[in-house]
């Protein structure tokens, strides 16, 4: 039986956006059956040998899926998109593209607007932060502006259909926590709305929401 680990308890910051919600789309929009390892954060059940096995870096989500463990929630999207022969082309180009945007959301995307959450999180005062965190909104933009113009007459990113690029980068554009940022980007805001209103995902944050405790 796969085993996915998440959380089971987290900060209150960082509860319901949370990487393992990724995964559990994921599995939620192909249907595999898993059985879910709750992690107390709070209580440092990350930070023991027997996790950092599974996850170097002491991170959520990881997954043992008979022996078969990996961590990094792209690599565990494609895995199991491959698995299940589900949200990802058979065919060697069509793979390539969902590969490509996937890297794109994590390498591309998500780095700006993780910059500025840690700026906003650990900034000392408004004037400290202003200079880094003008430069990481310029950085958005830029990528916003890119996303914006290869979304024109798209309905998804990679392919004509959902896949697990569209969870990946959906989900990053989550982390835009001020609305103003997108509103330029039609394109973009109208695409994440669109992912985010599948019925897998809705059903995914509902049962994540009623199990996670904050802590």
């Amino acid at each position: 039986m796969l085993k996915v680990y998440g959380f089971s308890r987290v900060n209150s910051v960082a509860r319901g956006h949370t990487r393992d919600l990724r995964v559990l789309w994921a599995l939620e929009e192909m249907q595999m059956p898993f059985e879910l390892v709750g992690m107390d954060h709070p209580a440092h059940e990350l930070n023991t040998d027997a996790y950092r096995r599974l996850s170097p870096f002491e991170q959520i989500p990881a997954i043992d899926d008979d022996g078969i463990v990996l961590s990094e929630s792209a690599a565990i999207l494609i895995y199991l998109a491959k698995k299940a022969n589900k949200l990802i082309p058979s065919d060697p180009a069509g793979e390539a593209q969902v590969v490509r945007w996937c890297l794109a959301a994590m390498n591309s995307v998500e780095l700006p607007l993780m910059s500025m959450l840690f700026i906003d999180w650990t900034s000392d005062s408004d004037a400290g932060a202003a200079k880094p965190r003008q430069f990481m909104v310029g950085w958005a933009k830029r990528l916003f502006t890119g996303l914006e113009r290869w979304l024109e007459g798209r309905e998804f990113v990679a392919t004509d259909t959902f896949t697990v690029a569209d969870i990946l980068m959906s989900h990053v554009l989550t982390e835009v926590r001020d609305e103003r940022l997108l509103e330029p980007y039609g394109n973009v805001r109208n695409y994440r709305d669109r992912c985010l209103s599948r019925a897998a995902w809705r059903r995914t944050m509902e049962r994540y929401l009623a199990r996670v405790e904050e802590g």
